[in-house]
């Protein structure tokens, strides 16, 4: 259950295939900008035919309301890799995953589409394939930007529209792995910067994702800069 949804795994009694079925809540369907968002999901679905996206199969009406219907993946997230299986990532590792991801949404920047939501629970891992998941904050580069100043800083750069939120999220994303070999060693609080025994590189990459430094300005930005690494 979501702020906008509520998704279900479904038969499809056609195909005799499990699906995933997302109904849009009844009170978002009142409001003009909960049925906008929701219809969007399925335009950018539509859009995006990737391999590593969920297939869009049908977006439809009934009495019981709005609902997309979509490819089920099967996989782990990775909230589920890292707390429920404890599994480590290394350097080398998150690198690789992070151009993966790259490569992913550099193919959502082209078409002119941002992600906006690119956190564990969204990322799946199955066969050795990342699937980018929930579409439901997704939106055109060209939508107007509407955002609630009172908002925390870090949901105001997750939630801009700009490439850049994509980076920014990402970078979070890679400190989720790099954490998830780290042992504290004193109750005093330092940054991840203190923390995380990673290389001065990998350091001035996130920095930049993180817009802690001048952000790239691209996804192919930050893969040139991982790549050298």
């Amino acid at each position: 259950m979501g702020s906008y949804g509520i998704t279900y795994l479904a038969l499809d009694i056609y195909t005799h295939e499990i699906i995933v079925l997302k109904q849009l809540r009844n009170t978002k369907a009142k409001t003009e900008s909960g049925l906008r968002s929701f219809q969007r999901e399925s335009q950018i679905l539509k859009a995006l035919q990737h391999l590593q996206v969920p297939k869009l199969l049908d977006a439809f009406q009934n009495e019981q309301g709005f609902f997309i219907a979509m490819e089920w993946i099967r996989g782990n997230t990775f909230e589920d890799l890292i707390f429920r299986d404890h599994h480590t990532y290394s350097e080398k590792e998150t690198i690789g995953l992070l151009l993966e991801l790259l490569n992913i949404i550099e193919c959502f920047h082209q078409k002119g589409i941002i992600h906006r939501d690119l956190r564990i629970p969204n990322i799946i891992q199955r066969d050795g394939k990342l699937i980018v998941i929930d579409l439901g904050l997704a939106c055109y580069l060209s939508d107007k930007e509407i955002q609630d100043p009172d908002d925390h800083p870090e949901k105001l750069r997750m939630r801009a529209v700009t490439v850049k939120s994509d980076l920014f999220a990402l970078g979070h994303f890679a400190l989720f792995l790099l954490y998830s070999s780290y042992v504290p060693q004193t109750k005093k609080e330092k940054s991840w910067e203190e923390e995380l025994d990673i290389s001065q590189s990998l350091t001035s990459v996130l920095r930049k994702m993180l817009q802690l430094d001048e952000p790239f300005h691209s996804s192919s930005e930050a893969q040139k800069a991982l790549k050298r690494i």
